[in-house]
């Protein structure tokens, strides 16, 4: 784990990483999953940075090999909202966004 950024966690493959923003609690968390046309571990930084500005996000993981991104969040966190944030950086970035599901 890199000490200078401790709220992001790299597991075994190195194109896998979490990041753990608020603790969780389980009983109202609905996961959202994107398809995301990343290319690198830049592309996943930028991703988890949109995506953790947003209130009731609580954890984000990338996986760069496999092009997902599945995000923790709160019930009442707007797949719509997350969507047109990641839609607006793939027209910057010309990067591939779907919201799966």
């Amino acid at each position: 784990q890199d000490t200078r950024y401790p709220f992001i966690s790299q597991h075994s493959n190195s194109n896998i990483t979490s990041r753990n923003i608020d603790p969780p609690n389980k009983l109202n968390m609905t996961e959202t999953r994107f398809d995301v046309g990343m290319t690198c571990e830049g592309c996943a930084g930028a991703v988890k940075r949109i995506l953790g500005k947003v209130e009731g996000v609580t954890n984000i993981d990338t996986n760069v090999d496999a092009k997902t991104v599945v995000v923790t969040h709160e019930d009442g966190v707007s797949k719509e909202l997350m969507n047109d944030k990641l839609q607006k950086w793939s027209q910057a970035s010309g990067k591939s966004v779907a919201l799966v599901s």
